[in-house]
């Protein structure tokens, strides 16, 4: 059989969920469906899915495999296209994802400006706090945030952003500001649980760095509760450069311990490695890097200047 028909039709079951469903939507009998997909099993020597009466589900050997094979018929449909003069700018959809706050600050208004650049890209952006895996959820791009761990994705740096102390200067009003980090246990914290833990907080001290408790009154899983938490008075809490620059511009909040702040953390844009990237991620790619770290580099002279 025919590979690259197989592999578009283990795509289409992975996408309907069902051999059924593949089979009907693309008008092909069930059992050559089925034939298709045993092949590419043997060919491999792994179990591809997981079949049951109600649904059809892929093994994680699959999904790593579904993954490849979506990649490559891609890169082989863009191939053709291109050597045939088909079309003469970038084409397709790209799934990105990137934090919360970053990425409506950020992510958003680049998209925006891309997108009327681009007409024929479309773009679907998923933030979330939480780090999503490219290869399970399909992520052509991903913004990361911190150091990153060894792997086969390759990263593309666009700045660095702070960890920094902060509360409403009606919060420092009434129960005054903390000189030292030891200054925090007495005070209320409030905890963005992705950042730093509910009962201590890090803090660097000369050339070493230390843990530090706290009171955390509250503790939330996302930046924006956090920050609106803080900016409502309720207490200290640990945030990024980038998510509270805003607010201390318009005087919601201010900075406290900035000699014990952290080093900074790199941003990065993250993709899987691959010989031929898709024309549509090298185009966001140019038009993205330079603009991102245009304006990380110039959020950092502003945050120097508000502190």
């Amino acid at each position: 059989m025919d590979r690259f028909e197989s592999m578009s039709l283990l795509l289409k079951v992975a996408e309907t969920g069902s051999l059924s469903a593949a089979s009907r939507e693309l008008d092909i009998p069930l059992a050559t469906v089925s034939r298709h997909l045993s092949d590419l099993e043997t060919r491999i020597g792994a179990q591809i899915l997981v079949r049951s009466s109600r649904r059809t589900t892929l093994t994680a050997a699959g999904v790593a495999y579904v993954a490849s094979v979506r990649r490559i018929l891609e890169q082989l449909k863009e191939a053709e296209l291109t050597a045939a003069g088909a079309y003469s700018e970038p084409k397709g959809s790209l799934l990105i994802t990137a934090p919360i706050v970053l990425g409506r600050t950020h992510m958003a208004p680049l998209i925006a400006e891309f997108l009327q650049a681009y007409p024929q890209i479309d773009i679907r952006m998923h933030l979330s706090d939480q780090i999503q895996p490219l290869v399970e959820k399909q992520i052509d791009l991903a913004v990361r945030i911190g150091p990153l761990p060894d792997s086969g994705l390759i990263a593309a740096e666009v700045g660095a952003v702070r960890r920094v102390t902060c509360a409403s200067p009606g919060y420092l009003t009434r129960r005054g500001t903390p000189q030292t980090p030891g200054d925090l246990f007495s005070h209320d914290c409030v905890t963005f649980d992705n950042l730093a833990g509910a009962d201590a907080w890090r803090f660097q001290e000369g050339a070493d760095s230390r843990a530090v408790p706290v009171h955390s009154r509250l503790v939330v899983n996302t930046a924006e509760a956090a920050l609106r938490a803080a900016e409502d008075g309720v207490g200290l809490t640990r945030l990024l450069s980038y998510q509270v620059i805003e607010p201390m511009k318009q005087g919601r909040l201010s900075t406290v311990l900035s000699s014990f702040e952290l080093p900074p953390w790199p941003v990065h844009l993250v993709y899987l490695g691959q010989q031929l990237l898709p024309r549509k991620l090298v185009a966001f790619l140019d038009f993205s890097l330079p603009r991102l770290r245009a304006r990380f580099a110039m959020e950092g002279s502003l945050f120097d200047a508000f502190q």
